[in-house]
């Protein structure tokens, strides 16, 4: 373990707390309470918060929840980066299945996509022999690739862009992604020099790519034996520095640094030479740090290999000689990791115990995952680059079809502007025409007119004696008129007393009407009054026949009846005399309306 990972944990929780959260969030996955496969290829993270939760990939899920569990930040929680680290061992464990059911998409060979051959107006055949032409350039040397053991450089690629620090498989795969790339930025030559340089790169260095995997491993290999546990990240022990006592007491040695320009200089290329204090000032001990590569290893074997020729190594410490003189050194492992001593506690501080087998398992692990991350994202590059070529094909179609139709609106346009201006030309010259025919005919007025003005003035003379003449007509024809008025009045008041004739007339045929229907009625009721008295003279013939018997009440009523009868001959001789009046006045209405039918004809 790293100190400053040590440093992350004692600020955000101890072991216990981050296993116990671990074990915990593991087990609510196993048992379904936390959602992390959506489909069968998609899957989210639980652990994240709703806004930033994303539809991951297998593998990008698990290189997510790797590296949020695995973070030094300390913005991270303890318990966020412990579930996060229980959904790598969900996934590991329990979905490992589902991660390779979800295969990728889009895997094609760029050399069988025929139009993409026939854009660049480029053959096979052609690729081929430019291809064949670079890997002969390649194999005689023309083209400088290996620049040391470790390092490799692309010799088609510009100076400036140039990486020249590339590893075997970084080369490789950087030749393989340009020779197979569907980017119609990559011209033919371009391609068909890193397809070369794949050919070059796997049959002539082959040897020196598998000896580019860390440098020193197969030597390291051959001296130490892959289960010794070594001090990891490799780390050197040095003791018996000298020191002096200050002033004040406390011991004093040289610094660091300049330990670690001395054994930089005899080329073991520490990074770091931390020497430890304690209470009573310099304890005479360092820690002599590496890199964490395999080159780091190889310069730790080597400095304890020299001080070991020299007599100065572990070994030669630990005997039980006298007194000792020298620096000694070598190489920290498991014994000295579990020392109760200052160097044991502080190389428990900065590093853990490891096997090279295990170094080597997981750095083959973490190749491994590399590969496959890249495998995944170049994958994801081909589908998108597919999908993009989709869009632009279709995108260039619509385009054509829109050209096309702005090409046909323009011609319509054309021809609908030529027509108005032709119209318009036809409407202008129609004018023209129309205004030299107008002005013709105005001419043509004008001396008409000329002419009827002088006859006029001719005729001038003789209206004088017609307008006297006139004049002395319409003397006349005022008295005519004044006479005539008086005629029309008169005229109006004989219309006006028709007018009331009328009126009366229409009045009294109203009132002969009434007349007639009291007539009417009362001859109807003289009609019935007649008949009344008959009943009863009837009745009264029959009581006087009855008389004889003597019966009293019989005679009561005949004298009743009598009476009755009586007064019914006394109102139909008042009708009868209505009647004659009535008759009478009719006449002499009659006789009235005539003569104002006379009258109003007259």
């Amino acid at each position: 373990m790293e100190h400053s990972s040590d440093e992350e944990i004692d600020a955000s929780g101890s072991d216990s707390e981050m296993d116990e959260y671990e074990n915990e969030a593991y087990e609510e996955l196993k048992d379904g309470k936390l959602r992390v496969k959506i489909s069968d290829e998609t899957f989210a993270c639980p652990f994240c918060p709703q806004k930033k939760r994303q539809a991951y990939l297998y593998k990008d899920l698990l290189q997510h929840a790797s590296g949020v569990g695995k973070s030094r930040s300390q913005k991270r929680s303890t318990k966020e980066k412990a579930n996060h680290l229980a959904l790598v061992k969900y996934l590991e464990k329990d979905l490992t299945a589902a991660g390779r059911t979800s295969k990728p998409v889009g895997e094609t060979d760029p050399h069988s996509d025929c139009s993409h051959v026939e854009k660049m107006d480029v053959s096979q055949s052609e690729m081929d022999n430019c291809e064949d032409k670079s890997y002969e350039e390649l194999k005689n040397g023309n083209h400088q690739v290996k620049i040391s053991d470790e390092t490799f450089t692309c010799p088609y690629c510009p100076t400036k862009k140039r990486k020249r620090d590339y590893v075997y498989q970084d080369l490789l795969q950087h030749a393989n992604g340009v020779g197979k790339s569907l980017s119609e930025k990559r011209t033919a030559k371009e391609k068909a020099d890193h397809l070369a340089l794949v050919k070059y790169l796997e049959k002539d260095l082959a040897a020196a790519g598998s000896s580019s995997k860390p440098a020193g491993k197969t030597e390291n290999l051959s001296s130490c034996s892959q289960n010794d546990k070594f001090v990891w990240p490799w780390t050197g022990i040095a003791v018996n520095l000298p020191t002096r006592r200050a002033e004040d007491g406390r011991f004093v040695g040289e610094s660091g640094s300049k330990f670690r320009d001395e054994l930089k200089s005899r080329g073991f290329n520490p990074t770091r030479v931390h020497p430890l204090w304690n209470f009573r000032g310099h304890s005479g001990t360092a820690v002599v740090e590496f890199n964490k590569d395999w080159p780091g290893l190889h310069n730790a074997i080597s400095f304890e290999k020299a001080y070991e020729a020299d007599q100065q190594g572990k070994k030669e410490w630990f005997a039980s000689s006298g007194e000792k003189s020298g620096i000694y050194c070598w190489v920290a492992r498991a014994d000295d990791y579990n020392s109760n001593n200052i160097i044991g506690e502080h190389l428990r501080k900065i590093g853990d115990v490891r096997t090279i087998s295990d170094l080597i398992e997981e750095e083959a692990r973490k190749q491994d995952k590399l590969v496959f991350n890249l495998t995944n994202v170049i994958e994801t590059k081909n589908r998108y680059l597919k999908e993009m070529e989709l869009r632009c094909s279709e995108t260039s179609a619509s385009l054509n079809k829109l050209v096309q139709e702005k090409e046909k609106l323009l011609h319509a346009y054309n021809e609908e502007i030529r027509k108005i201006q032709t119209g318009a030309r036809d409407h202008f010259q129609k004018i023209l025409n129309d205004h030299e025919k107008i002005k013709l005919q105005l001419e043509s007025h004008k001396k008409e007119l000329e002419m009827r003005g002088s006859e006029l003035e001719k005729r001038e003379a003789k209206n004088e004696s017609d307008r006297r003449t006139l004049s002395e007509e319409i003397e006349k024809n005022a008295v005519r008129n004044s006479s005539l008025e008086l005629a029309a009045l008169e005229q109006q008041k004989a219309d006006e007393d028709v007018l009331k004739l009328a009126e009366d007339q229409k009045r009294q045929k109203e009132e002969l009407h009434n007349r007639i229907i009291r007539l009417e009625k009362q001859l109807d009721a003289k009609q019935a009054l007649e008949l009344e008295i008959e009943r009863l003279r009837g009745a009264l013939n029959v009581m006087k026949h009855m008389e004889d018997d003597g019966d009293v009440e019989v005679l009561r009523k005949m004298d009743a009846i009598i009476k009755n009868l009586r007064e019914k001959e006394g109102e139909l001789n008042d009708l009868e005399a209505l009647n004659q009046t009535l008759i009478v006045r009719e006449r002499k209405s009659n006789d009235e309306l005539q003569d104002a039918r006379k009258e109003l004809i007259n």
